[in-house]
C-alpha cells in the first residue's frame, strides 16, 4: 500500500488531537474576571506544551513516512498504536491544567508522563521498524544511514521517563521538562528523505 492513506488518516488524528486541546481551556468562574484570567495561568501553560509537542510529533511522523514509498500491515499497526497514544493527550493536557498548582498536581504530571512515554515507545517501534525493513518497504537510503539516528531520536524515551520520576517531586518541573523535550525535537534527529518530490524535506517531533 502507498504512504498516502496512512498519512491522510495519521494527519486527521493529529489534527483531532490538537484541537481538542483547546477544551482544557476554562475560567475557574469566581471573582473579577481580570483575577480568573491569571488565575489560570496552569491551563495555558498545559495547553501550550501539549500543542507544541503534538504539532512537533505530527512534523516527525511526517518525516518517518517520507522515508518509505509504500506501507506494510505490521507498520500500519505500528502507527496504529502510536496514533492511540497521540489522541490521548488532551486528557492528560486536562488534568494538568487543572490541577498542577492544587492537590493532584503530582498525579496529573505523571499521567501526562505516563502518556508521554507510550508514544515515545511508540515513535521508537514505528522507526525502529522502518529502518530495519528499509529496502522492503521503498526507502531511498540504505539501513545502514538510517540506522545512525536511532539513538538520537530515541533519546527522549529516557528523558520523559526521568520527567515522569520528576513529578514526583514537583509537578511543574516535569511539565517544564516535558516542554523543553518538544523544543529538543524541534530540530532534526532524523535524516532528510532522499526521494524525489516537494515533501522529501524531514521535519522534527516528539518520539
Amino acid at each position: 500500500m502507498a504512504t498516502g492513506r496512512a498519512e491522510a488518516f495519521s494527519d486527521g488524528v493529529f489534527a483531532i488531537a490538537i484541537t481538542l486541546l483547546v477544551l482544557s481551556l476554562r475560567l475557574p468562574g469566581h471573582g473579577p474576571l481580570t483575577s480568573q484570567l491569571l488565575a489560570a495561568w496552569p491551563q495555558y501553560f498545559a495547553y501550550v506544551v501539549s500543542f507544541l509537542t503534538i504539532g512537533i510529533m505530527w512534523m516527525n511522523h511526517h518525516t518517518i513516512l517520507a522515508h518509505v514509498a509504500r506501507v506494510d500491515r505490521p507498520l500500519l499497526v505500528l502507527n496504529l498504536l502510536l496514533l492511540m497514544g497521540v489522541v490521548a493527550i488532551p486528557f492528560p493536557t486536562a488534568l494538568v491544567a487543572d490541577n498542577l498548582t492544587r492537590g493532584g498536581g503530582t498525579a496529573a504530571a505523571v499521567t501526562y508522563g505516563l502518556v508521554m512515554i507510550v508514544i515515545s515507545f511508540g515513535f521508537a517501534g514505528l522507526w525502529i521498524y522502518v529502518v530495519t525493513h528499509a529496502p522492503a518497504l521503498g526507502a531511498a537510503l540504505p539501513p545502514e544511514a538510517l540506522r545512525q539516528s536511532i539513538p538520537g531520536f530515541t533519546g527522549g524515551l529516557a528523558a520523559y521517563v526521568i520527567a515522569t520520576l520528576v513529578a514526583l517531586l514537583s509537578p511543574l518541573a516535569a511539565v517544564i521538562i516535558f516542554g523543553l523535550l518538544a523544543v529538543y525535537y524541534l530540530f532534526e534527529h532524523l535524516p532528510s528523505p532522499a526521494g524525489p518530490g516537494p515533501d522529501a524535506g524531514g521535519g522534527a517531533g516528539s518520539g
